[in-house]
């Protein structure tokens, strides 16, 4: 066996968007592989069935999505011609559709509209319910002449030279300035080529769900001309009509998920009353049309996978309406499984083993996931009381490769248990000393568990201890756990140090004059707060964080409410707080060599966290360092493009290499 490499990265296979044909006979998914020489992700649909297993279907290299539309036909956004190409590098908001037969044959282009579409739904004959983009400078476009379109185009790009903001959040991680840009809701004929909005210029829409007639459909929106709340609202729109009705069952309410079972509606969602904007949701249905509601199930437990890995890529669903019940995915501890809630409020766990369903879909008593088990990366698989794997596209890696087993490590912090991990270094002598390098998770509200991790693998493979922990602030515990709020920094720090220690006591065989800390996001405002308050660290990397919750309030797409409500003060009310909580206050204590991964686009925390920190060691003599990733956003070592999160790698594991092997 050989040793896991950085370059295997491009050798995944990343599985998305699982989708079931109407007749239950056949599975259609998304597989991704990332190409460092293109610099991107070749996406191509593929197709499993009981008689022919695993086939490709599509071989462009550029389908990341897809609905199915009839039992052998399947409808996807691509862009295939050139001149599609050439008119989306010049600005133009295109998307082409292609159908093509399950049954062999070339894809044959169905329609094209001038719009981004994010969502499309087949309501009956040539008629669908879209998603897209609308942005209000360039107005509804669909239809327009080419001559026409050019000139507006072309508008726009005089406009690109400047930006008027009006209105926060003024921008979206990875993406751009979204000032008046919205999701828009809209109808679109094929056969006539016209496009109706459905939803007004300053409402977002979020989610979009048809009930099994096809003559209504749900609509998670938020509406807003200089502020967006928190909160969001539910509406019906009639599709004869092509009209909307507001009918949210709850005010001041943050809606996840909405649909129809049987002839009531279930949602999702939460008041956020109790525990701020991570509060874990709860599960209610209608009784008279949305006009009164029960609460038929609250697991205190998010209701989506937040099990952390680096080897995910595309689509995948939380949520699916059938057999009357809700199927949902629920991370409990560190594993994410399948769960089901009928309308009397029984829940069911259905998935068996540990690790984490990704993705999934239902077909009367038929249930097809994308799960991670044990140290394989993600696989097709089929759930009949048992679990069966279906697809063996990664089986090389446990094969071929050289890997750590994650090693549990339980353990009290006063009354609260808490769970860690540790990877030994791959060909591990007890008689030897090894560096180690402490992880922390991002979020604060995810977690880690004994899933793959690119990363981690790699770094057990390059003669480390690697050790990682769910702090108080996880997901996976419920809500008294990981409500933090005002304790950033304190109770967090304490069970990541108590655990550090306990990694020390169990493994004599690792350095603790070479240990090293990292973590991105709040894995990274961890890191930055850990230097700055103690000296037993020999390096650190620090990434995506935060370090001034002031300038952090001002300049993320979720600064303005997610700091008010995680730190508990604003600039003008308790603003000791926000300083005090703040890495950067305590900068001048650190002497811990810090390198800083930032993204340019990363505007949840974006760069100036970093700049911020670096510029403070650099002034008071600390070794430190910073990489900017140009174009790349938040996700960088999730979905970033495969030549920066190679380099990433690279940066970080020379940082290590340099201060902890010496």
């Amino acid at each position: 066996m050989e040793n896991l490499k950085r370059e295997d990265l491009t050798r995944f296979k990343f599985l998305s968007k699982i989708e079931v044909s109407p007749d239950g006979r056949t599975c259609g998914f998304v597989l991704h592989t990332a190409d460092e020489e293109e610099n991107k992700y070749s996406s191509n649909i593929y197709l499993w069935d009981d008689i022919e297993g695993t086939r490709q279907l599509t071989a462009s290299d550029s389908e990341g999505s897809f609905i199915w539309k009839g039992m052998d036909r399947i409808l996807f956004p691509s862009l295939r011609d050139k001149s599609d190409k050439e008119k989306k590098d010049k600005g133009y908001p295109l998307t082409s559709f292609y159908e093509i037969s399950t049954k062999g044959g070339e894809a044959k282009k169905a329609f094209q509209l001038y719009l981004d579409v994010s969502k499309i739904e087949h309501i009956k004959d040539g008629k669908y319910l879209l998603l897209g983009s609308f942005d209000r400078r360039l107005g509804d476009v669909h239809g327009l002449d080419e001559k026409k379109m050019e000139e507006k185009i072309e508008a726009i790009k005089k406009e690109n030279e400047y930006q008027v903001l009006d209105e926060i959040p003024y921008w979206t991680d990875g993406g751009d300035y979204t000032n008046k840009k919205r999701t828009r809701c809209y109808i679109f004929d094929s056969s006539t080529e016209q496009l109706t909005p459905i939803t007004d210029e300053f409402t977002n829409v979020d989610s979009v769900s048809l009930n099994p007639s096809k003559d209504r459909a749900l609509l998670v929106t938020s509406s807003y001309t200089d502020k967006m709340s928190s909160c969001n609202q539910l509406y019906q729109l009639d599709l004869a009509s092509e009209t909307c009705e507001k009918i949210s069952p709850i005010s001041d309410f943050n809606y996840y998920y909405a649909d129809y079972i049987d002839d009531r509606i279930i949602f999702v969602g939460t008041d956020m009353q109790a525990y701020g904007v991570n509060e874990n949701p709860r599960i209610f249905v209608t009784e008279d049309e949305g006009l009164t509601y029960v609460r038929i199930a609250e697991p205190d437990l998010s209701l989506w996978s937040s099990v952390n890995s680096d080897c995910r890529y595309g689509e995948s669903r939380s949520f699916k309406v059938a057999n009357g019940h809700l199927y949902f995915l629920s991370t409990s501890e560190y594993n994410c499984h399948l769960y089901r809630v009928s309308l009397d409020g029984n829940v069911e766990q259905m998935s068996i083993q540990d690790g984490s369903v990704d993705d999934f879909d239902v077909f009367d008593d038929s249930i097809v996931f994308i799960g991670m088990r044990d140290l394989y990366l993600q696989e097709l698989y089929r759930l009949d009381h048992q679990e069966h794997r279906l697809t063996s596209f990664n089986d090389w890696v446990v094969q071929d490769r050289k890997l750590s087993t994650p090693m549990v490590l339980s353990f009290n912090n006063g009354e609260t248990s808490l769970t860690g991990w540790i990877l030994k270094p791959v060909d591990y002598d007890k008689n030897r000393k090894y560096p180690g390098i402490l992880h922390i998770h991002g979020g604060p509200k995810t977690v880690f568990g004994g899933v793959f991790h690119h990363e981690m693998q790699l770094w057990a493979n390059q003669g480390y201890f690697v050790f990682y922990l769910n702090p108080r602030g996880s997901d996976g515990y419920g809500n008294i756990f990981s409500d933090i709020r005002g304790k950033y920094g304190h109770i967090d720090y304490e069970d990541i140090m108590q655990f550090t220690d306990k990694v020390l006591e169990t493994c004599p065989s690792i350095d603790r004059e070479n240990l090293g800390v990292t973590g991105g996001s709040y894995g990274g405002y961890m890191t930055n707060w850990i230097i700055g308050h103690t000296k037993r660290f020999k390096a650190a990397v620090s990434q995506r964080s935060i370090s001034n919750w002031f300038s952090f309030f001002g300049t993320s797409d979720i600064g303005y409410y997610f700091a008010a409500d995680q730190v508990g003060a604003t600039p003008w009310k308790d603003y000791s707080a926000l300083w005090d909580n703040s890495p950067l206050k305590y900068a001048d204590q650190v002497e811990t060599p810090t390198l800083f991964i930032h993204s340019e686009k990363d505007y949840r925390c974006w760069i100036p966290e970093g700049l911020q920190m670096y510029t403070a060691l650099k002034y008071h003599g600390v070794d430190s360092k910073m990489v900017i990733f140009k174009n790349e956003s938040h996700g960088l070592s999730r979905g970033g493009r495969p030549q920066g999160r190679m380099r990433r790698l690279k940066e970080i594991t020379d940082w290590f290499d340099r201060h902890l092997k010496k």
